[in-house]
């Protein structure tokens, strides 16, 4: 059971929502704040609070005795990614963020330091079919990938994806094909690390491609 955000995330995820749905457009200045906050159902102190956390996040510049003014929403970086991949639609963002993962994780796993990790990980893929074993276990390999590269930035990225992976996982991995393929790749992916960086760089783009074909093949089905 999903548990209801209290007010003040409540009311910071509607204003975000509407600052990508362009109700708030960049540039504009939002509504006088009572008018506001009666428009989100929260108090002017909650409403406040939400509001410094976007500010803090590059969404909005509050000015003292000013209206707020709106920012533009890649100001907001992964704010703003972590928002979509929870509330936007599967159907455009999937894909996106797929072709996304074939820019980074080959490069990820490419300078992963010690595969020792990794290569354990993938020894022992999912012992079921249950699409969501496949999902935890393929998220596991791509954290390891990130954290493995030695980029600190490369987890903090990858967990914005986090909650996207979750509910689009299983709808991918519902096909047999996808199942079958993830494993061929792992047992390719898992040699290729022990043959050094460009090995498991070529096994790593090969199989992020693949991956955008099968949600493509899926979407249209």
């Amino acid at each position: 059971m999903t548990l209801p955000l209290r007010p003040a995330l409540h009311a910071e995820d509607t204003m975000l929502s509407r600052l990508l749905d362009g109700t708030y457009p960049p540039g504009s200045l939002l509504p006088a704040e009572r008018e506001l906050a009666a428009s989100l159902g929260v108090t002017r102190p909650t409403l406040r609070e939400a509001l410094q956390r976007l500010a803090r996040d590059g969404l909005l510049e509050i000015r003292q005795g000013k209206p707020t003014r709106v920012r533009h929403p890649e100001e907001g970086g992964l704010r703003v990614l972590a928002h979509l991949s929870r509330t936007g639609d599967l159907g455009n963002l999937v894909p996106q963020l797929l072709d996304l993962r074939a820019a980074l994780l080959p490069h990820w796993m490419a300078a992963v330091r010690d595969p020792a990790r990794l290569q354990a990980h993938l020894a022992a893929p999912p012992a079921t079919e249950a699409p969501e074993d496949f999902t935890a276990f393929d998220w596991t390999v791509q954290h390891l990938a990130a954290e493995g590269s030695g980029n600190p930035l490369a987890p903090l990225l990858l967990g914005a994806f986090h909650e996207v992976y979750g509910r689009a996982g299983p709808l991918y991995f519902a096909a047999p094909a996808a199942r079958e393929r993830a494993r061929d790749h792992y047992r390719a992916l898992h040699a290729a690390l022990a043959l050094g960086p460009a090995a498991a760089r070529q096994v790593a783009l090969t199989t992020a491609l693949d991956s955008v074909a099968l949600w493509q093949e899926a979407a249209r089905g």
